[in-house]
Parts: structure tokens; sequence; C-alpha cells
């Protein structure tokens, strides 16, 4: 009732961009309502009548039959294990260059910084021929190394942590340095704990490209039991038997997709914090 009243008691101004908020929130998901409505039907129904997604019954078979696919775990543990191990060198590379950008003076800091944004402007694919070419001269392509290592300097991430570091008040540390701890240990016990909100942004950011990323894995992961989740599952799509059906496809979406909404929705307020530029606690 509270909450009622306090929204009629609105500008209506204020009240016109929330219906406007809650109408584009609705059109977001209603793609996501349909997929996962599809995934829930059976593939002859669906040719029949495409509209029978809308209506009961629904069945979980397409799921039954995406777990027959043996290599499935496989897939997913390399999914895994590549986006968390390049999540976390992300996080390391792009929090100790963002510290030392904001914070230490070094001859030509602003060059080297303006040197390194200079890679926003270069896309992915421009890089692909010549990135290829260095891990097959060192034989590392189809090993864990040649999928994660790729991008870890993302000029992103130093953008992101540079503008956070700075964005800290500097008399924040100079008790520290009062007390004479290394440069180090400021970091690391003050600097860091106060980034966190941008640190989850980045995280998330980064993790979602790679568990999603199919291009470069394709190129590199030649052999299946080094295919990571989205390559494999396109693979699949080769097999006539697996690949006819819709639901199943949409399944295989839904699938793919769970993991990145359970990352989400447990660091969402991390993200909410970064992005609206909370104030620093």
């Amino acid at each position: 009732m509270a909450t009622a009243g306090k929204t009629v008691g609105m500008p209506l101004g204020e009240r016109l961009a929330l219906i406007a908020v809650i109408l584009l929130a609705i059109l977001w998901l209603l793609p996501l309502v349909w997929v996962t409505g599809v995934s829930l039907k059976n593939n002859t129904e669906l040719v029949v009548n495409p509209g029978a997604v809308f209506s009961a019954p629904y069945t979980i078979q397409n799921y039954i039959d995406l777990t027959k696919t043996s290599a499935l775990g496989t897939w997913f543990r390399n999914s895994l294990i590549v986006s968390l191990s390049h999540t976390v060198l992300v996080l390391i590379v792009s929090c100790l260059a963002g510290y030392g950008f904001a914070r230490i003076e070094f001859p030509g800091r602003n060059a080297v910084f303006i040197f390194s944004l200079v890679g926003l402007a270069i896309p992915g694919q421009a890089i692909i021929v010549p990135l290829h070419s260095f891990f097959n001269a060192f034989d590392l392509h189809n090993t864990y190394a040649a999928l994660i290592i790729p991008g870890i300097a993302t000029p992103f991430g130093i953008f992101l942590m540079t503008a956070y570091f700075r964005a800290i008040p500097a008399e924040i540390e100079e008790a520290a340095r009062l007390d004479n701890a290394s440069r180090f240990k400021i970091f690391w016990a003050i600097a860091l704990p106060l980034a966190v909100p941008a640190m989850a942004t980045l995280g998330i950011f980064t993790f979602l490209g790679t568990w999603n990323d199919y291009l470069w894995p394709l190129i590199s992961a030649t052999r299946p039991e080094m295919y990571t989740l989205t390559v494999g599952l396109a693979a699949t799509q080769t097999n006539i038997d697996q690949s006819e059906g819709l639901g199943y496809l949409m399944a295989q979406s839904v699938f793919a997709g769970l993991p990145m909404l359970i990352l989400y929705i447990f660091f969402q307020k991390y993200v909410v914090r970064a992005v609206a530029g909370a104030a620093i606690r």
C-alpha cells in the first residue's frame, strides 16, 4: 500500500519514465521467455503448430536428449576452466596496470596509457591471423594456454580500473604511507577492497565474453576434447539426428546461457554500484 501510494504521488514525468522502463524490461524479457518455452515443447508439435509454445503440455525431453551428448561434460568443463582462468588473469593485469597508471608517477605514463587505449579501436577479428601464427609457431593450439592467454591485457579493463582507482581519494592512502606501508601493501589492503564493484563488473563482462566466445576457440581448438561449450554445441548441429528440432536447439541455448544468469544474479549489486558511481566505502 505504501509503495502504491508513493507511485501515485510521483510527478507525471517520473511515472511516465517508470512505465517506459517497465515496458522496455518486458520487451527485453519476451525473447527469453519464448526461447525457454520452445525448449520445453515437443519438436514434432512445433512443426505442426508453431504457436503451440504458448500452451500446455510442456516437456523436458529436449534437455534429457541434450545430456545424452557424450562430450557435453567435457565441453562444459573446458568452458569453465577457460572462462574462470581468463577472468582471473584479466582482473590481475587490469588492477595492477590500473593502479599503476592512477597512482604511480613514471616517465611517459600518459603516453603509455593512451597507447594502451588505442587497442579499443582495434577489432579482435583484425588480429586473428597473427594470433593464430604466433600460437602455431609455439605449437600451443589445442591447449588451455591458447584459449586463455589471448586478451588478458584488455584495454577496456585497464581503462575501467584506472578510472576507478583515480576516483578513490588519495587521502585515504596517506595514513598507510605514514606507517611506512609499502606501495603493494597499500594497493592490496586499501585500494583493492575499495575497487570491488569495478572488479565485479569487469569480471562479469570478461566471463560473459569468454564463455560466449566462438571465433577464437573455433580456430584454436580443432580437437573435440578441447572444444568449449559454444563450439561443441555448434558442432552437434552437423549431426542431423541431433540438429533437427527447434526445441532441441533452444534447449542448447538455455543450457549455455544459464551459468551467465546465475553469475549475474549473485553479482548484480556490484555492477549497479559501479555503473551508478556509488560512493566508495
